[in-house]
């Protein structure tokens, strides 16, 4: 009898981690997606750190592709008082960027099929590479105006910044992000 209940509970326990596996690939099955296209004009307020509107511009692109928006992604310099490479407290960035969405209704007929799936992002410090904990407000402002443009799922946001100071900031996003998958490589023929 003890045997038919463990030998039931292992079945139970197989079954629902089959059911798990198979719903993490159907999440990760390729389905057809639309690029939509994104302009959006950021403007910095920080107390923590302050940014040229150059170097701004160049943290937003990398938050950008790191969040999965396609690679041609454009951040430019906004109207700044501070000129080239000075910080500025008003700092701007002007963003033409695309991500990728579900193609649920069939209507990318006139484009051609791209495949996506919802990968898996971390935000973190030194995550993006360049990113560090002076970056906490801009990822928060990120977070709040930028990452809705995206299609994104599961967003858990545990980012704390701490105003006038770096200890006791922490940069932890995690969400996923409907993005492009690379078509399959292409078998040789054999003849």
């Amino acid at each position: 009898m003890r045997l038919r209940r463990s030998s039931a509970a292992a079945g139970l326990a197989l079954g629902a981690f089959l059911a798990a596996s198979l719903s993490h690939a159907d999440d990760m099955a390729s389905t057809p997606g639309v690029w939509q296209k994104h302009q959006y004009t950021f403007a910095y307020m920080g107390f923590t750190s302050t940014y040229s509107c150059d170097g701004l511009a160049g943290k937003l692109k990398r938050l950008l592709i790191a969040s999965g928006a396609r690679k041609d992604a454009k951040a430019t310099s906004g109207a700044c008082a501070g000129g080239f490479g000075r910080p500025d407290k008003f700092a701007r960035a002007n963003l033409t960027f695309y991500t990728l969405a579900p193609d649920t209704a069939g209507t990318a007929a006139d484009a051609p099929p791209v495949n996506g799936a919802w990968t898996p992002i971390t935000i973190a410090a030194r995550s993006p590479r360049e990113l560090g904990v002076g970056d906490c407000e801009l990822v928060e402002q990120f977070v709040t105006n930028v990452l809705p443009l995206f299609s994104a799922r599961n967003i858990e946001d545990k980012t704390t910044c701490v105003p006038h100071q770096i200890s006791g900031s922490v940069i932890n996003l995690k969400f996923e992000a409907f993005t492009a998958v690379a078509p399959p490589p292409a078998t040789p023929r054999t003849h």
